[in-house]
This record gives structure tokens, C-alpha cells and sequence, in this order.
């Protein structure tokens, strides 16, 4: 068993290797010469278990290093573990939040997430028979791993040392002056931080418990973030080391030394997740049970309001309410005021005050059509919470409370741009102070208070948006690859009969080869009972099978060709901008679409370089303005073109760009053929590293391989080309030119079980639209979701899908010595989505 549980007194079956020498958390780098060493720390999340097929399990976990002697933040001392295999599914079975890991026969691998979780910048992998995991549970003491001089090296064994320390909980109604205690308690209300007249923040609660005596509290911490993390009333809260005092006659409690929080969702039945800050705290089985007890009170008691927060489809005139929203855009509209502009899928029944302010103010981007303009709320907020406001990012998900809605323009700031007619719209205003509980918050991304926020603003019809807003949607993949998209590619390797080299760039794992060789594969769909209006798919396959069910298709051995009658369970992934991949054709790798804030930083480092360029090109310097003058020193933006060009009368078909930002190239690309972005090292002009695109024409984007790509730029560039276009310009760069694909995984299932099966050969041809087009046009990317809604219909059941005709070709791959069996749809015409078919002017990834 590849997870071991130490217990009291226990025997040789739980020993661990003799001295073991341990890696601190805060020393690990990709770099790390790992073999025979190991890591021990708390855990401090349990993620769920996932299942990737048969016996093919990943959990993801965060340990926590309590005892680092480095001087770092407690940030680096908390990394990611990713388990594979039967170690996942044993560690889910045996591991509990608040036990300690000792782990070892992991590697180390840049953290995706790390911008994001702020935790350690790497992650440990453990997947294999040299990986194991000791697991000492929370209620087990351990000491360090040194063998006494009376212990065998080879059988050392873990045993009780010392008493475990025990927390002692008072009922709110045994309370009595001058004493320190700890308590368990429901947020009945509770004030936003604010800071005093000295260095520190100030907040205020009130609490009661099962005793139903109700208690205030009062928290002074120097920093904001050690403030308890309250989202909303009936949060479950624990305080260890208050002092009570008595205070106008009643029972109150402070912070005294040593003082700690952590903090629970309130919500009966979501998961028992502690929020807190601190470097280093205990959780046990009891506290889940008195969590899970205070939860189950507090519901039967009416403590927390039936509705927490008020949509703006709900919003009356004249009331004070609670908001979750999502953050469009925001500016400062004065010393004393910032505009925020915000979202939550639905539309208020009110006309909505729209508040001006200069668009290079603006931060994000807000854009939507004019037809559904009032689903953008404008949040004035003021005096203390602008504070506050200053470090919010767009895209995050706030909770604000106590919000004005006030009809009428006549408190706005600078009402002076035509705005006075608009007395009988609704303004939202978040005014200065505390009382009441005034405040707002960014919640977590994984907070259970958004998560049906998210699934409306996630299935929100695209249809509802512009192309502007729906571009940015599309263009901007995820911060991080889930560990779907991963086991996703690894399948992938074995489509179209070639070898595929995976480059996993968003967390440096690099995948292995892997060939097989099976005959002309046909797939196609038929939609049963679909009528004229509803999608249908055509087949185009000549074989002739015999329609089995799923189960017989899953007990047979590849390689075959069968029909099927199944329906769509499922698919991945749910947010059809990460199905778009980058392939080559020559070396046969695949890699994901670049973020904006990669690409950014691909341009921000090249801004380094301010040497002149020798390639005796026709240069124009142009000298930018500090943007903010006090942040950042003046800057050239240098466009250069070919004089060879300029004397063809096609100096504006192709222009090179060096000192530009992401936001500037993309700017100047709008009005221009091709625009080249590059930097001069040593002199000379050459590329941007292949992270960042080689090339924008218009809004498209073109990306380069780098293993197969030689960079080079000459003054013979276009010579005998009649057109310039992205392949012209890809190879007079020398660049290999990336192939856009399309990549999904669906999960079929009929009366006898289920299967996965991916598409991606065909899948231009299944929807009707090109990648490269999905990338960037509303059009192609609304067939897409089209084709999925009506295939697997937001909210329905399973009843209510239609029946498809499928044929699928099962293959098999070899992968660490075993063979694994993979299912694929292809050659499959849809119809229904959209009368228009646009042809493929260029290859797919199929086409090798």
C-alpha cells in the first residue's frame, strides 16, 4: 500500500526509513536534486478525488511546512501535492485535513497556479512504486526522525512522544470577566476592517452559540489580511485566546496575546474548508463536528437571513441590500470617489444611472452590447471603502454590503456630461463609514457563495454579448491547465497514426512520444428524432457494422469500427476557449494557446532591450510619455519596414514593431496587414521569444514553434512573394508555423454504461468552423456553443437529450508498458447549428 498510517504504538508494518533526510518547503526549486530526500508537512486542503478512467485517479492537496527555519512568508512554506494512480485513491481514503505527510519519490514541477493560489512557485508530483507517503493523523503525536542509539537503522519506528495539545471550548452564556478562552460561535453581524487612529484595523462581531447568549467581539490586528475572512452572517467562527471583559454591563471579548481565527462557511452541507492566514493552526475531527453542529443550529434557529444577497433583477428603489457580483471595470472619478462596474447575469427592471468618466481611466473592459446595457451595474463607491477599491482586480467576485440603490443623478460627482436627464435612473452607492456593516470584500474563487454566480455568468448566452467582450472570453485561457486538459493530451498522442511529442508549458511537465499505427478511421453522428429546426448530423463513413450497445464496444479489443446509439452525458472542457490547442505539423507537438498576462510578459521583457537596430531598415522612432509619470521612466516605440518593400509601393503590408506593449501591438495591428514584433540583442533584429505570437493580422494571432523554428530576419524578406500572408511571413522568419485545433473530450452513455471518446481530428468539420476562426470570430465561436447546447442542453436531463448515431474507432496506445484503449469521433458533419458552412482554407492538424 502506497500510503502508510502511523498510530500509537505502532508496529513494523508503519516504520520509516532509517534518518531520512528532509528538504525544507521554502528550498524547493524545479532544479532540486530530490532523490532520497523528503518533505513533511501539515495538510492543510484536501482536494477531491478524480477519476480519469479505469484505476486512473488524481488528487490535488497542500501541505504546509510548520517548523521552517527559513525567512520566508508562510506562502512559501505551503505547496500543491498532485497524486497519481492508486496512491490518489489510497491517500483519499486514508488522509484527513489537519494530518501530517512525510513524503518521498516525488519530482518537483513549476506550480500553474501559483500567481493565483499565492502559494509555493513549484508543485510535488507523486505517481509511481517509488513514491510513497507516511501519514501521522491528527490525533497521533511525532517526533523528529532520528533513530535512537538502542533503535535498528532498518526498523524505526514512529511512536507516541508527546501529549497532544487539547482545546478546551466555553459556551458564550459561561462567560465571566477577565479570563482568556476559546470559542466556537455563529456571525449573527459583523463590520468590515477598518483602520484606527493608530497602525492597526479594527472589526467588529456579534456572536451567539447553542447557550443563545449573544456576545460582541472586537478584533485589533496590525495587518488587514489577519482579520477574520467573514463573508456573510452565519458564518461559523472559532477564536482561540480572546479575553472577556465587561463592557456597559454586558459580556464582551478582545484580542489578547497569542490570539488566532479561523473561520468556516455557515452553509449547512458545503465542505468544511478553514479561512484563515496563519502560518500554522490545528484542525481536527472535533472541530468538524463542532463546525457541522453549529451549522445545523444556527439553520433551525432563522439566524441567517433566507436571502443573503439580493440580485439586481430583485433591486427596488430607496433599499439598502447585500451584492455578489463579478468586477467589469473600474475608475476613480475623484480623490473621494471610484466607479465600479459590475455584473451578476441578471437585469435589474430599473433604468440604471451611467455614470461618465474619461475611457483612459478605465480599467478593464466592460463592453457590452447596447441591448441588454443594464446588466452593467455602476457602484459609486466613497471615502473609506475607495481604499478598498484601489486593490480590487477585474474579473474578481465581490460582495458588497449595505448598497444605496437611490434614484436620481443628483449626488453624482461632475454631473455635467449630459447626465441631468436622468433623474429617474437607479444609482448604487456604497457610502463612507462602517455602520451598518457597510464594506465590500473580494471573495475566493472557490468560495461556495458564487458558485452559482459563476455557472450563470459561464453559461450566460453568448449571443448577449458583443464581439469585443466575446473575444476577450475566447482569447484568454485560463491562468492554469486543469489535470483534465493533461491526461486529455496524453490521449491525444495516439490520434491520426503519428508520433506526438506533448509540451505541457504550464507546469514544465514534457510528455514522452508515443506511436501506434491503426487503419482509416470513420466516425459520424447521427441525431434520432431530430426535426429541421433542431441539429442533426450527417454520415459520411462507407463501412457497414453492426449497432452494438456501449458495454459491448468497451469488452471487445481494439483495433475495430462500431455503431452506436448513445447520448451526451457530459463534456470537457466546459469553457470552450481551453478546447483550442497550437499544434505542429513537423515535430508533432502540441501546446496550449498563451495567456495574455504570458504574452505580456514575453513584451515587458523585451522593453529591456533599447539598443538600435543595424539590419539597415527604414526606421521611425517615436518617443512615448510616462504612464504614470512618477512609475515609470519615457520609452521609443521604433516601427521599421523593409526599404525593399517601401520601394515596392508595400511599405504598410509588413511592418516590424520593437519597445511596443501587448495592448499597443495589438492597437497598431487593427489598422495594418502584418505586424511583426521584435527586439534587437546584440544590434540585430530578430523575433520575440516564440512564447509570445510572431505575428497579428488584425485580431489573429499566429504562434511558432520552438523547436522547430530558426529565427532569422534579412533584408530579402517578401522577395518573389506576390501576397503577403501568414505563411510567407512564417518563412521568410523562419519560423514553423503553429496549426489552431480544436480539442474536446465526450462522455457518451446509453442503457448498458458509459465511454469517453475524444474528438479533435474532425472537429472543424463537426462544427462547421475553422480554429483559427474560433480564436477570434463571434460567429464561429457561437456555432460551437450552439452545436454542445443543443447536444447537451444546459440544466436538462438526461430524458430530454437527444439520441446520436455514432461511430467510433477504438485503438490502442502503449504508455509505460501497458496498452491502453482510446475512442475517437471523426469524419462527422453536422447539421442544424447554422445554415452557413464556411470552407477550410487551410490544413488541419489531421492533415500529416
Amino acid at each position: 500500500m502506497p500510503v502508510h498510517v502511523v498510530k500509537d504504538g505502532a508496529g513494523p508494518s508503519t516504520q520509516v526509513p532509517a534518518q531520512p533526510q528532509r528538504i525544507s518547503i521554502p528550498l524547493l526549486c524545479p532544479t532540486s536534486d530530490c532523490t532520497g530526500k523528503t518533505v513533511k508537512g501539515r495538510v492543510v486542503h484536501k482536494g477531491p478525488l478524480v477519476s480519469m478512467g479505469e484505476d486512473n485517479y488524481v488528487l490535488k492537496t497542500v501541505i504546509q511546512e510548520e517548523d521552517s527555519q527559513q525567512d520566508m512568508s508562510p506562502d512559501h512554506s505551503s505547496i500543491n501535492v498532485i497524486l497519481f494512480g492508486a496512491l490518489a485513491k489510497d491517500y483519499s481514503e486514508s488522509v484527513s485535513q489537519g494530518d501530517v505527510l512525510l513524503v518521498a519519490g516525488f519530482t518537483v514541477g513549476k506550480s500553474p497556479t501559483a500567481h493565483k493560489d499565492k502559494l509555493h512557485a513549484c508543485n510535488l508530483q507523486l505517481a509511481g512504486d517509488d513514491a510513497w507517503v507516511y501519514v501521522w493523523p491528527s490525533t497521533v503525536s511525532l517526533r523528529a526522525f532520528v533513530p535512537s542509539k538502542r533503535t535498528s537503522p532498518v526498523s524505526t519506528e514512529v511512536t507516541k512522544a508527546a501529549k497532544v495539545v487539547k482545546y478546551t471550548y466555553a459556551p458564550l452564556s459561561d462567560l465571566t470577566p477577565g479570563v482568556v478562552v476559546n470559542v466556537y460561535a455563529v456571525v449573527t453581524f459583523f463590520k468590515q476592517p477598518f483602520r484606527t487612529k493608530g497602525t492597526d484595523y479594527c472589526s467588529t462581531l456579534k456572536i451567539t452559540d447553542q447557550s443563545n447568549k449573544k456576545v460582541g467581539c472586537t478584533i485589533f490586528c496590525d495587518k488587514l489580511e489577519e482579520h477574520p475572512k467573514i463573508f456573510k452572517m452565519g458564518d461559523i467562527i472559532r477564536l482561540h485566546r480572546v479575553k472577556t471583559q465587561l463592557f456597559n454591563g454586558a459580556i464582551s471579548l478582545l484580542t489578547s496575546h497569542g490570539f488566532s481565527v479561523v473561520t468556516f462557511d455557515g452553509t449547512v452541507g458545503s465542505p468544511v474548508v478553514p479561512r484563515t492566514s496563519s502560518g500554522s493552526f490545528k484542525f481536527g475531527e472535533e472541530d468538524c463536528q463542532a463546525v457541522e453542529a453549529l451549522r445545523t443550529w444556527a439553520a433551525n434557529q432563522s439566524l441567517v437571513p433566507a436571502v443573503p444577497c439580493v440580485p439586481l433583477s430583485a433591486v427596488q428603489p430607496k433599499t439598502y441590500f447585500d451584492l455578489t457580483c463579478q468586477l467589469l471595470a473600474k475608475a476613480p472619478v475623484d480623490s473621494s470617489c471610484t466607479l465600479l462596474k459590475v455584473w451578476d447575469g441578471s437585469k435589474c427592471p430599473h433604468p440604471l444611472l451611467d455614470v461618465f468618466v474619461e475611457p483612459n481611466t478605465l480599467e478593464g473592459s466592460p463592453t457590452l452590447s447596447k441591448d441588454i446595457a443594464n446588466l452593467t451595474a455602476n457602484v459609486l463607491v466613497y471615502d473609506n471603502h475607495v481604499e478598498v477599491s484601489r486593490q480590487l482586480k477585474p474579473g474578481s467576485y465581490l460582495r458588497i454590503y449595505n448598497l444605496h440603490a437611490v434614484p436620481g443623478a443628483s449626488r453624482l460627482p461632475s454631473n455635467d456630461s449630459g447626465q441631468s436627464d436622468q433623474t429617474e435612473h437607479l444609482g448604487f452607492y456604497l457610502h463612507g463609514g462602517s455602520s451598518y456593516g457597510k464594506g465590500l470584500r473580494v471573495l475566493p474563487d472557490d468560495s461556495p457563495d458564487i458558485l452559482d454566480l459563476k455557472r450563470i455568468l459561464e453559461t450566460f448566452s453568448d449571443s448577449d454579448i458583443n464581439d469585443s467582450s466575446l473575444f476577450e472570453v475566447w482569447s484568454t485561457p485560463p491562468e492554469s491547465i486543469g489535470m483534465f486538459t493533461f491526461f486529455t493530451l496524453m490521449l491525444l498522442c495516439t490520434i491520426s497514426g503519428f508520433p506526438v511529442n506533448i509540451a505541457y508549458t504550464h507546469n514544465g511537465l514534457e510528455g514522452r512520444g508515443l506511436e501506434e499505427t491503426f487503419g482509416t478511421t470513420y466516425v459520424s453522428a447521427v441525431i434520432l428524432g431530430a426535426s429541421p429546426d433542431e441539429i442533426a448530423t450527417e454520415r459520411k463513413c462507407d463501412h457497414t457494422v453492426e449497432q452494438v450497445s456501449l458495454a459491448e464496444v468497451k469488452s471487445r479489443g481494439p483495433p475495430q469500427v462500431f455503431h452506436v446509439q448513445a447520448q451526451l452525458k457530459s463534456y470537457q472542457p466546459q469553457r470552450l476557449y481551453q478546447s483550442l490547442k497550437l499544434y505542429c505539423h513537423e515535430c508533432k507537438t502540441i501546446r496550449d494557446v498563451p495567456d495574455d498576462v504570458t504574452v505580456g510578459g514575453v513584451f515587458s521583457e523585451a522593453q529591456k532591450d533599447v539598443g538600435p537596430c543595424n539590419n539597415g531598415y527604414w526606421t521611425l522612432e517615436l518617443n512615448l510619455p510616462r504612464e504614470p509619470p512618477s512609475e515609470s521612466p519615457s520609452r521609443n516605440l521604433t516601427l521599421l519596414i523593409s526599404s525593399q518593400l517601401m520601394g515596392k509601393g508595400k511599405a504598410k503590408e509588413l511592418i516590424f514593431l520593437k519597445g511596443a506593449t501587448l495592448e499597443e501591438t495589438c492597437r497598431i495591428a487593427s489598422a495594418y496587414s502584418n505586424i511583426v514584433p521584435v527586439t534587437s540583442p546584440q544590434g540585430t533584429m530578430t523575433p520575440l521569444d516564440l512564447s509570445a505570437p510572431f505575428l497579428f493580422r488584425g485580431t489573429k494571432r499566429y504562434y511558432g514553434c520552438k523547436q522547430c523554428s530558426q529565427l532569422k530576419v534579412g533584408e530579402s524578406l517578401g522577395e518573389g512573394v506576390e501576397v503577403l500572408d501568414e505563411k510567407s511571413v512564417a518563412d521568410a522568419l523562419g519560423v514553423q508555423l503553429l496549426q489552431y485545433g480544436l480539442l474536446m473530450k465526450l462522455e457518451l452513455q446509453d442503457g448498458t454504461g458509459s465511454l469517453e471518446a475524444l474528438l479533435w481530428r474532425d472537429a472543424e468539420s463537426f462544427f462547421h468552423v475553422s480554429a483559427e476562426d474560433a480564436a477570434n470570430d463571434q460567429e464561429a465561436q457561437d456555432r460551437v456553443q450552439e452545436t454542445m447546447d443543443r447536444l447537451c442542453p444546459p440544466g436538462s436531463s438526461m430524458a430530454e437529450r437527444p439520441w446520436m448515431d455514432l461511430c467510433l474507432s477504438a485503438y490502442t496506445v502503449e504508455e509505460n508498458g501497458q496498452r491502453l484503449t482510446c475512442y475517437q469521433i471523426c469524419h462527422t458533419d453536422t447539421r442544424g447549428t447554422n445554415p452557413h458552412t464556411h470552407p477550410h482554407t487551410h490544413a488541419t492538424p489531421s492533415d500529416t
